[in-house]
């Protein structure tokens, strides 16, 4: 029997982002939030958007292009003037940057309630990052690794107990950490996808690694796979090539959900309904660390479930960084 999880059993595949945040909306009023990667047509555009309506105190648009910032930041001004808006400039596959930004963001007086890891990038051309990484490496897991951890202490600071929510990918299946050769052997042995699946699988051991160091400071944290959606984040893809590539993986890994899947594409609102759920279901609490699919418990890897190797990725992860970092319990 599978266990329930959240609040509205009722919710999965085809719900959208408007009925889970309609649900939710008492658990949404007052929070400042802090969504990176909020590309118009998004998903983390799209949870602001949802949200917005049930009276957040804060966003925080965190990204890359400054301009594209600010035009998110006055859409949501103008359609709901209550709530306060900050940028952000944040580019995950710069350490300077990242650190730049966390800066800032602990100069503010405020707290921050959740944390929403969204931003990332997907089967790139190989290349690598200003600090040497591998890029999808690099960005989608050390970028949000580093950040959250030096941003930790305003998470902390929460009174109504923080949650961090890191976007990950059923496409963890494709690859578990290469511990051997995580940086494809400076591109010789690189495939894009094989390097998408390691990353995310990081995303979830990170989240294992943050239930346990942070849970005793009144921080949560979740992972999730939002489902098949068109937008920018495929922009590196190409459809037929890669059905056939993603099938020849899965044959290889034994993974019979990935090539015997008939892949149906979900719609941005329904690919967002599990970010509101994580962010927000208030029976998640007692399952900090886990994986959501469909609004409700995934199904993982043995490999990205291993406490053991969420802590070997935690301390290659501060090797990388060239930091570590602990957090005492909140009294």
């Amino acid at each position: 029997m599978t266990i329930s999880i959240t609040t509205n059993t009722q919710f999965g595949y085809h719900t959208s982002a408007e009925e889970v945040a309609a649900h939710l909306a008492p658990h949404i009023a007052g929070k400042t939030i802090l969504v990176t990667g909020v590309t118009p047509g998004g998903l983390g555009a799209h949870f602001i958007e949802v949200t917005a309506p049930y009276k957040p105190k804060i966003f925080i648009f965190a990204g890359r292009n400054p301009s594209q910032l600010l035009d998110a930041a006055s859409a949501i001004t103008t359609a709901c003037p209550e709530i306060a808006t900050r940028v952000l400039e944040l580019d995950l596959s710069s350490q300077a940057s990242v650190r730049k930004a966390a800066a800032e963001v602990l100069s503010w007086p405020e707290p921050i309630d959740i944390l929403m890891n969204n931003a990332g990038v997907m089967a790139t051309p190989y290349q690598k990052t200003v600090d040497g990484l591998e890029f999808q490496f690099g960005t989608n897991h050390i970028g949000h690794f580093l950040f959250t951890a030096l941003i930790a202490d305003k998470l902390i600071q929460s009174k109504v107990g923080a949650r961090v929510v890191n976007v990950s990918s059923s496409s963890h299946r494709l690859s578990p950490i290469r511990w051997d050769d995580v940086q494809f052997s400076e591109g010789e042995t690189y495939h894009k996808w094989r390097a998408y699946g390691q990353s995310k699988t990081a995303n979830i051991l990170f989240t294992l690694s943050l239930a346990e160091k942070l849970g005793l400071s009144g921080v949560k944290a979740f992972s999730l796979h939002p489902g098949t959606i068109t937008t920018n984040l495929g922009r590196f893809t190409d459809l037929d090539a890669d059905i056939a590539c993603l099938r020849e993986i899965d044959i290889e890994m034994g993974n019979p959900e990935g090539y015997r899947k008939v892949r149906n594409i979900k719609t941005l609102t329904q690919g967002t309904a599990t970010h509101v759920v994580a962010a927000l279901d208030p029976k998640l609490a007692d399952y900090s660390g886990v994986y959501l699919q469909d609004c409700q418990l995934g199904s993982l890897k043995p490999y990205a479930a291993d406490k053991d190797a969420a802590e070997k990725l935690w301390r290659l992860s501060e090797e990388i960084v060239g930091q570590t970092f602990s957090w005492k319990e909140r009294v």
